[in-house]
């Protein structure tokens, strides 16, 4: 089966960067058989799932064939524009035609319950599929326990307002960290105490510290593919958090909104290590599917359900998108397109690494190697202007992230870095990219 994915995604892949034009033929099965070294069979059922797909047409007796799709609406965007700055997933990956499928059959299915207001809780039978989706990810746990939310940031949101059973008050964040929360929390005027995280991790001891202290409500952490950094804890680090939130009596929220972005299959969050049931482990689907889609879930402690339910009274997500998400992980169109867009995203990091070796020869850059996600970090030394860098690869027309949105406003000790997004730039792109950062850096150098 893994095979097979690999096979749909390559192909997938070599017709939207053009290696197979519009129009123009693909290889015979048997040549296809022949060059990926696996059955007949499976070129077969490639190309059927393609066709299906309307990525690709039959001729009899002739093959299969690229399907032109003149005046496409995304011939309109602008090219011009290197954009590592965007954190909306690429367009052209999105699974338009599958998930237009699966919202008429969940019409077909769930007609008579469309016009009821819904479970607070959720659509019963997602929250139901939503168990053994979230099993393939390490996160073992009863249907009563996960909640169905708008999005993860309501899960989170709620989480922040809501009394814990330690009866502690404070929310331990990373810095640097998800910066739309940060600026939630700050005008929520909720009480936030920081530990710096960096490309090498956490320090454990700070953390211990942290939960020893007696305030510490939860520690809101991002385990893998981190937003700004784009780095993931090691296996022991995540332990260790893990076993210190049960020592402690301070409970983890364990933000894995990249989970199927990944190409490490063998990542355990740290809900997987959790003996004590103190983490908390909140789940996206906006970056696999659709950021509109706004159907996130959270999975709580048993001690947590009847607060957080308190909390979240209404049932504001809608059946609609639930129901179509339900058909779209049963059918297995879930999977095909996780593998397909987590190997996107893995291209395109090693592009990136790639264009970092070949142009940042003297190390003006200091860049994590990562081979998955979306998101990197270019740290640069204390005297850069920021402000002057970034104005002037907008006149290039490269738009970049500052890291100092993703610190809490009072917090000093911040490293100076951009962040780079891949995911909705091309391997050639990004070449010219990276080459002009180290470019501007260098002169900016300089200058100072």
């Amino acid at each position: 089966m893994k095979k097979y994915f690999s096979i749909l995604s390559d192909m997938e892949r070599q017709i939207r960067e053009g290696t197979y034009l519009p129009g123009r033929k693909l290889p015979s099965v048997r040549s296809a058989a022949a060059s990926y070294e696996c059955s007949i069979s499976t070129i077969i059922r490639a190309y059927l799932e393609l066709e299906k797909r309307h990525v690709i047409y039959s001729v009899p007796q002739s093959g299969y064939f690229v399907v032109e799709k003149p005046g496409d609406w995304r011939d309109n965007r602008e090219d011009a524009m290197i954009d590592f700055a965007t954190v909306m997933p690429d367009l052209d990956a999105f699974p338009y035609l599958d998930f237009q499928h699966c919202l008429n059959k969940a019409i077909d299915i769930y007609k008579y319950d469309l016009f009821t207001y819904g479970d607070p809780h959720g659509l019963d039978s997602f929250r139901h599929t939503l168990v053994s989706h979230l099993a393939g990810d390490q996160v073992f746990a009863k249907a009563k326990q996960g909640i169905v939310t708008s999005g993860a940031q309501q899960a989170l949101q709620i989480l922040a307002k809501m009394p814990f059973p330690n009866g502690k008050t404070a929310i331990l964040v990373e810095q640097p960290t998800y910066d739309i929360y940060l600026r939630f929390l700050e005008t929520e005027r909720i009480p936030v105490c920081c530990i710096a995280r960096t490309a090498a991790g956490i320090d454990l001891n700070e953390l211990e510290q942290w939960f020893r202290s007696g305030n510490i409500k939860f520690f809101y952490t991002m385990s893998r593919y981190h937003n700004p950094l784009g780095t993931s804890y090691r296996a022991e680090e995540r332990k260790a958090i893990a076993r210190l939130a049960g020592k402690y009596d301070v409970y983890v929220v364990e933000d894995d909104y990249m989970a199927d972005l990944g190409t490490d299959r063998q990542f355990e969050p740290i809900y997987a290590y959790d003996a004590n049931s103190y983490v908390i482990y909140v789940k996206s689907f906006s970056k696999i599917i659709f950021p509109g889609l706004r159907v996130g879930a959270v999975v709580l402690p048993e001690r947590l359900l009847e607060t957080f339910h308190a909390y979240k009274i209404y049932p504001d997500t809608s059946l609609l998108s639930q129901a179509a998400l339900e058909v779209y992980i049963k059918n297995g169109m879930y999977e095909r397109h996780k593998h397909k867009i987590s190997s996107l995203y893995a291209s395109r990091m090693r592009a990136l690494n790639e264009s970092v070796e070949r142009y940042n020869e003297a190390g003006l850059l200091e860049v994590p190697k990562i081979g998955s996600g979306i998101y990197t970090q270019f740290k640069m030394k204390p005297t850069v202007n920021m402000e002057q860098l970034i104005k002037r690869l907008a006149e290039r027309n490269i738009n970049v992230a500052s890291g100092r949105a993703f610190y809490c406003s009072d917090y000093l000790a911040r490293e100076k870095f951009l962040r780079i997004s891949i995911s909705q730039t091309q391997p050639e792109q990004i070449d010219v990219g990276v080459k002009a950062i180290v470019e501007e850096v260098r002169q900016g150098n300089r200058r100072s």
